[in-house]
């Protein structure tokens, strides 16, 4: 059954709780809610901002964190009273490409050439006042920074990370026992990736093959490399990772690997090729399910329910899979649903309890944004959502590259 939540929103089995535009910058990528505040990092504003969402109702944007001019905090992570915030260059500000097509399909260090001044690297912060975030460190890596983190507490965090000399993004294992002295301590990356000691990327890499990020359950790490595919690691010793697998499903598909979620306890990976090209010009991106029982031989065994309510892929912008909630300890866990963002579809929820048979059992399609902020060639004034992420008691904060942060509640089983 469908309804109508707030004015111009569809929904299934998803409530309207509140909006923000989150301090009148209302481009969001990555949330994480943290003792009862949101931090979301921006896509064109250079920084994040923090949004008291105690009372999940009456959201308040409570502060924003300035990054280097040039410079996007679009990713974060958070444990304990420490956030780590990602440093790289604002490529749609400092005006880097003719269309969006051209950052998908060439690798970083040949897309980007600029003379503007950025920051680099991880930049570390004190929330232990939650709406003050005081910054304690940061970790210049030069090249063209950090994209993406994945830490849960413990000595390392694993980073996207474009350093001098590689095509593009590769692994960083980061040393971040003490958060003001944060240093490198590994590094991996697909064979052909570093062309400063004159490797050469096989023609298996695509249009564009770098990490995206990794996701870790126990020892076994997850890692989504773009058009490049995913790999499985043995992370035993954490700052050696060990190969394991590497799959690559494009071609035939379109690539895009994005976000790589491991349900350890079926042992299966949820994998969401992200949608790339407006209109779907590329074709549809999917969502897989991957049996991982056995790490050296992941298998494909289902896709998550593409959407269907309308011609998705004339509806304008991108259409197809961005981001997954990522079951983070302290946020909502489980292995049954999985929560997922589609672009111009909005919020979608499934039930993955017959894995080889994933059921849609609720959505929430965000109306229009008020307005556009979107600093890219051609932008659309259609909602484009991005992250989203469940707190313990089933409150789902979506983000928006223009409408701002929704906050809503899972109404089904």
């Amino acid at each position: 059954m469908s309804a109508m939540t707030v004015a111009g929103a569809t929904a299934q089995n998803v409530r309207y709780l509140g909006h923000t535009d989150q301090g009148s910058r209302p481009d969001g990528v990555q949330v994480i809610v943290h003792k009862g505040y949101a931090y979301v990092g921006h896509m064109f504003a250079d920084g994040f901002s923090v949004v008291d969402v105690r009372d999940p109702r009456q959201p308040k944007t409570v502060a924003f964190v300035a990054a280097p001019k040039n410079t996007r905090s679009h990713h974060l992570q958070i444990h304990g009273d420490v956030l780590l915030a990602v440093n790289g260059p604002n490529i749609w500000a400092m005006s880097q490409y003719a269309s969006q097509v051209d950052y998908y399909s060439r690798s970083l260090a040949d897309s980007i050439q600029t003379d503007q001044p950025f920051a680099a690297g991880i930049r570390a912060f004190d929330i232990s006042t939650p709406d003050r975030p005081r910054e304690i460190g940061f970790l210049d890596t030069g090249g063209l920074g950090a994209h993406r983190i994945w830490w849960v507490g413990g000595r390392y965090a694993y980073v996207s990370v474009h350093f001098a000399g590689f095509i593009d993004h590769i692994l960083a294992i980061i040393d971040v026992s003490d958060p003001a002295k944060m240093k490198l301590a590994g590094q991996w990356w697909l064979p052909g990736m570093n062309r400063g000691a004159g490797e050469t990327p096989p023609a298996s890499f695509g249009k564009r093959a770098a990490l995206h990020h990794l996701i870790s359950a126990g020892n076994i790490g997850y890692a989504a490399w773009r058009d490049g595919g995913y790999t499985i690691h043995d992370l035993s010793d954490p700052a050696k990772p060990k190969l394991l697998a590497h799959r690559n499903h494009a071609p035939p598909f379109g690539g895009g690997a994005h976000t790589p979620v491991p349900l350890p306890g079926k042992k299966l990976l949820v994998l969401a090729d992200e949608a790339t090209t407006v209109n779907c010009a590329n074709g549809l991106a999917y969502t897989w399910v991957i049996d991982v029982r056995e790490s050296t031989n992941p298998v494909p065994i289902a896709t998550l329910p593409t959407p269907n309510e309308e011609d998705f892929c004339k509806k304008g912008a991108k259409f197809g899979p961005h981001n997954l909630h990522e079951s983070r300890p302290g946020s909502f866990v489980s292995e049954d649903l999985i929560f997922a963002t589609y672009h111009n579809a909005g919020l979608r929820i499934y039930d993955l309890r017959d894995p080889f048979a994933p059921k849609q059992v609720g959505y929430f399609v965000p109306p229009p944004p008020e307005r556009i902020v979107d600093q890219r060639p051609n932008p659309v004034k259609v909602i484009q959502s991005c992250d989203v992420f469940v707190d313990g008691n089933g409150v789902m904060y979506l983000t928006d590259t223009n409408a701002g942060l929704y906050v809503l509640q899972y109404e089904g089983k």
